[in-house]
């Protein structure tokens, strides 16, 4: 997979990107990463990505010209939604306006060929950004953030792990929580025992059926309690 990302802030990403799984899976060539800084396709000498809004009102709004430029350098001068899908290109914008992000959408996202981020800021981008070059606008949460930037390596976060290759037991993946409709069952390791809290002996027994009914039956319950949403 490759992923491309529209930032005003580019240096954010340094942290996430850099360190754990995240440098495995570019160092493994399971995914390409590029960051594009928004304000190397301005034009002035102040590099302005953002003005006020037509009409008036609060804040600034991002411009269209420097998102259009910079869409037009990383996938060429024909950025048509169309064809862009048919090329196996996805083009996303983080917003809080966007469907809710979920594991549902991160696996159809996984199986992209080609991502395209573009991370909001200050009262969200000019509208014909919005109706020209975005395909999917997402949102993780129902909350604002500063910027776009922080549900953009989210995103990355939760779509990259499912590439095949990317973590080292691939079977890791299809046992966490939201894989079945459920929360994950407890895990315990050593010690056993630890200042007198004793780990449940049915898990120690070696009875792999037992273990599988138990662990069951105790996401269906840690589901129930914290999640009764996912069990409707």
């Amino acid at each position: 997979m490759k992923i491309d990302i529209l930032t005003l802030f580019p240096r954010m990403f340094d942290a996430v990107l850099g360190e754990s799984m995240m440098k495995r899976a570019q160092t493994l060539r399971r995914v390409e990463i590029c960051i594009h800084d928004i304000r190397g396709f301005t034009h002035d000498r102040h590099k302005s990505a953002d003005d006020k809004p037509f009409g008036g009102g609060s804040g600034m709004v991002m411009k269209p010209e420097p998102i259009f430029e910079a869409m037009e350098s990383i996938l060429g001068s024909d950025i048509d939604k169309k064809k862009l899908r048919k090329r196996g290109i996805r083009t996303v914008f983080l917003t809080p306006q966007g469907k809710r992000f979920d594991q549902r959408i991160a696996k159809k996202v996984s199986r992209t060929k080609h991502l395209v981020l573009i991370c909001g800021h200050y009262e969200g981008i000019d509208e014909r950004v919005r109706k020209h070059l975005v395909m999917d606008e997402i949102s993780i949460g129902d909350y604002i953030l500063t910027c776009g930037e922080l549900p953009a390596m989210v995103l990355i976060d939760s779509v990259v792990r499912l590439i095949p290759g990317v973590l080292g037991n691939e079977s890791s993946s299809l046992e966490e929580s939201f894989e079945d409709g459920l929360l994950e069952y407890p895990q315990y390791t050593r010690p056993a025992v630890f200042r007198k809290m004793k780990v449940p002996a049915v898990l120690l027994s070696g009875d792999h059926k037992n273990v599988a009914g138990w662990r069951k039956t105790q996401a269906l319950l840690r589901t129930r309690r914290r999640r009764p949403d996912l069990i409707k």
